[in-house]
């Protein structure tokens, strides 16, 4: 039995396939106060080499046992102050592996409200109901047993309330049976049904949930996003939802665990043990199945959220471009903003996208104005409201006066959120809140990390149903993302913002602030070991944060590396082995492939015991050795730049496009194709195979070639597939059966060979097997007549023995 304290390593291990030894390492580490970037990254010999998404799985999984530890060790208690805690009771308590599982241990001995078999118990029927429970002897008749109970001082005038509360008293103890409630648990999972029905005549905005006015499934097989949408109609008052299950089966169940056939008040109890399944049991369960589905369909949704984010904000930077910055409008104009290379503001202006054609005509000498004061050839544009509009006349723009110019459409959910934020008033104090917005989206295409971090990723829209969702569980989920986006690119210790640094390992609010005024008191960091005159940050501080901030250009060559401070006399020594120095750490072309080549004719595993350095970190060493400072984001697909509009009507089914993943969820991907709404790639166009889930094939940011396959003019929505019409058709898109195992080939005899292992050999014959006849081939046994039943068997009394009576008895009924 595992200790109180101690989480279940084994088990956990097991359950993430995994070395205990490795599960043990990662914990201590975390305890010892190191975050999840810095083990993945610098501690990869004691994890065994663990990516950062099984760190993670396994901190979750120690969580979730010390949470399970921490419960049973309550319940322990609280239930030994009752004076009933027993060494067998104790014993299946701290054995329980589910929170589900401890809370059954625990219902009988739960505080209980005021129910019917509370107000029972306190009329003092239990004494009664136990007699009966127990079939005791001295029981010979129930009724006149009940009659000496009827007290109307009591509230007990007559003998049928005397009986109705003991069956109240009986039934609760029924339902607090762990054994049986885990048995119906399990009915209620395989045959349970959620059954949905509109309510009332509906209304226009009940439309949305039309799917679901008539609606059955599984709980068993229902996916997360219909488990959102019909809460989410519940909620509204729009949908009706019940919880249907094989009530015969659960009965019957119910009935073999009591053993209910040689009760001595088999009558009386099959009444409370109805009354318990369809008052207690199933309201009980019901709610914990559909509480269960909601928080796995939230988890999922976080999960998709969180993916979503983590490739929005891991999209590649545009380096070395100025950009005009355009947000959107109508009635108050477009705003505009002029970014140079580094995001700083060097003008604003407002144009007007509506009016007479002599109107449009002077705001598009105004942009051209502006484009050739500034030298700029790249326009970001808001994908609000008229977005559309703004687009058009950027086009007519460019077809006619300026055609090196290209524009791209950028995400803007969240702007305006930042824009009015105390993180944008410090950027911009002289600003108001729309020229900030606007150069939030422009900031955006240069660099989305940087820029993104500054707004609550709730609000960044790209998400799934993301405002049902549990708020904090989110947060925290977004949190991880940001954190590990990050330390994943690393930062430029001296331009990066107070958002940024606030989320490098190590680091926290205080401390991202502290180092801001540093810089500013004293100008740009020469070197990481100046981080240690920061008030606050100590030694500890240092080992976390030091590898992921990063100077360019300083005078510690490997300052602008992910090499950590702890291994740069490790990297000094393998530079000194091909006879170069940190100094040498140019970043052409031409200087690192001369680097790769001399690097390359190393040995790493005698240079790993000289230099008594892990194998890992010594690799590691070396690649940033080839390549410093390289940008982990630089291979990605980038935007889109066009220089026209296209519209609906341009389309044609078959057309090939290219696109933007804006958005991936359970049943498809949203695309950007250039028009106003976005297309929709359902999951089964997703591929001609299989696909169990969008994020297996697509992720937001990328750059997808599709084909346009159905048009709807009339609800403006564009259909697509990522199948070439002009590739060969393949099998139909199926869930694969799972496959069966095959038999393990049994262990040869002493002194005999073994069994090839070539799939491909024969077995040698003298001569070649005849094939079979057609004949032979359609030849099939006479089937074996179905049994004949018995009375008893049809009546109940007996049980069938197989399936053959299963099969008579449904053809006989």
């Amino acid at each position: 039995m595992v200790d109180s304290a101690t989480p279940d390593f084994t088990r956990i291990a097991q359950t993430l396939d995994l070395k205990v030894e490795q599960v043990t390492r990662v914990t201590e580490l975390l305890d010892e106060g190191n975050t999840v970037p810095f083990i993945t990254r610098y501690r990869k010999e004691q994890t065994g080499n663990l990516d950062e998404q099984q760190i993670r799985a396994v901190a979750q999984a120690v969580n979730s046992a010390r949470q399970l530890l921490e419960r049973a060790e309550t319940i322990v208690r609280l239930i030994d102050s009752q004076g009933k805690l027993t060494d067998e009771l104790k014993k299946s308590i701290q054995q329980a592996d589910s929170l589900k599982r401890l809370e059954d241990l625990y219902l009988p001995y739960r505080p209980k409200r005021r129910s019917r078999a509370a107000q029972a118990r306190e009329r003092g029927l239990e004494p009664l109901a136990e007699l009966v429970r127990k079939q005791s002897e001295e029981l010979t008749d129930l009724n006149a047993a009940a009659q000496a109970y009827v007290d109307p001082a009591q509230e007990l005038p007559d003998l049928e309330t005397v009986l109705q509360g003991v069956s109240d008293l009986l039934a609760e103890g029924i339902s607090e049976q762990p054994d049986l409630r885990h048995s119906c648990r399990r009915i209620a999972w395989k045959t349970g049904e959620m059954v949905v029905t509109v309510i009332g005549e509906p209304s226009e905005k009940a439309q949305a949930f039309r799917d679901y006015f008539d609606y059955k499934e599984l709980v068993s097989k229902i996916p997360a996003h219909r488990i959102l949408a019909i809460n989410r109609g519940e909620k509204s008052n729009f949908l009706r939802v019940k919880f249907n299950w094989d009530g015969e089966s659960v009965l019957r169940q119910a009935r073999e665990h009591l053993a209910l056939d040689q009760h001595r008040f088999k009558e009386f109890m099959e009444g409370c043990l109805v009354d318990c399944i369809t008052r207690l049991i199933h309201p009980s369960l019901e709610r914990e199945v559909r509480r269960e589905l909601t928080e796995k369909a939230e988890d999922h949704a976080v999960d998709v959220f969180a993916q979503n984010l983590r490739n929005l904000l891991l999209q590649p930077p545009v380096r070395g471009e100025k950009v005009l910055a355009v947000d959107p409008g109508f009635r108050t104009g477009c705003k505009l903003a002029v970014l140079d290379e580094h995001g700083n503001c060097l003008r604003h202006d407002v144009m007007y996208v509506t009016g007479s054609e002599e109107k449009r005509a002077a705001n598009r000498d105004k942009l051209v104005e502006i484009l050739n004061e500034h030298d700029v050839k790249l326009i970001a544009v808001g994908n609000g409201t008229a977005c559309r509009e703004t687009e058009e006349l950027i086009s007519e723009m460019i077809s006619e006066k300026t055609p090196d110019v290209r524009y791209v459409i950028v995400n803007e959910a969240g702007a305006s959120i930042y824009s009015t934020s105390n993180v944008a008033r410090e950027e911009f104090p002289k600003e108001d809140a729309t020229v900030r917005g606007t150069i939030s989206i422009g900031r955006r295409l240069l660099d989305p990390l940087s820029e993104l971090v500054k707004i609550d990723p709730q609000h960044i829209g790209v998400g799934m149903y993301q405002h049902d969702l549990s708020v904090r569980s989110l947060r925290d989920s977004l949190d991880e993302v940001v954190e590990s986006c990050v330390n994943y690119v690393g930062v430029d210790l001296n331009t990066a913002s107070f958002s940024l640094l606030r989320h490098v390992s190590g680091l926290n609010q205080l401390i991202a602030r502290r180092m801001i005024e540093w810089r500013e008191k004293n100008g740009p960091f020469n070197n990481r070991a100046q981080l240690r005159e920061i008030a606050g940050l100590g030694e500890a501080t240092f080992t976390q944060a030091a590898g992921f901030l990063k100077i360019p250009n300083g005078p510690e060559p490997l300052d602008q590396t992910w090499i950590h401070p702890e291994s740069y006399g490790s990297a000094s020594k393998v530079l000194a082995k091909v006879e170069l120095d940190a100094s040498s750490l140019s970043t052409t072309a031409e200087a690192v492939k001369e680097r790769q080549e001399k690097l390359s004719q190393l040995s790493l595993d005698d240079l790993a015991g000289e230099l008594a350095t892990g194998l890992p970190t010594l690799k590691d060493i070396i690649e940033n050795l080839c390549r410093p400072g390289r940008d982990p984001r630089q291979n990605m697909a980038g935007p889109i730049f066009k220089s026209g509009i296209l519209n609906l009507s341009d389309l044609q089914e078959g057309m090939e496009l290219r696109g933007t993943v804006l958005n991936v969820v359970d049943f498809g991907v949203f695309v950007d194709i250039g028009l106003k709404d976005s297309g929709l790639i359902h999951i089964s166009q997703l591929g001609q195979q299989y696909i169990k889930s969008p994020h297996d094939v697509v992720a937001v940011g990328d750059v997808v070639r599709c084909w346009v396959m159905g048009i709807d003019q009339e609800r403006r929505r564009v259909s697509l597939t990522l199948i070439d019409p002009a590739a060969p058709v393949a099998e139909p898109a199926t869930k694969p059966k799972p496959r069966r195992r095959k038999k393990r080939p049994s262990k040869p005899k002493e002194g005999t060979p073994a069994p090839s292992t070539n799939s491909t050999a024969q077995k040698p014959t003298d001569k070649p097997k005849a094939a079979k006849s057609r004949a032979q081939r359609n030849t099939h046994k006479p089937k074996k007549p179905l049994p004949k039943l018995t009375e008893e068997v049809k009546s109940g009394q007996t049980p069938m023995r197989g399936f053959d009576e299963l099969k008579s008895f449904w053809k006989d009924k």
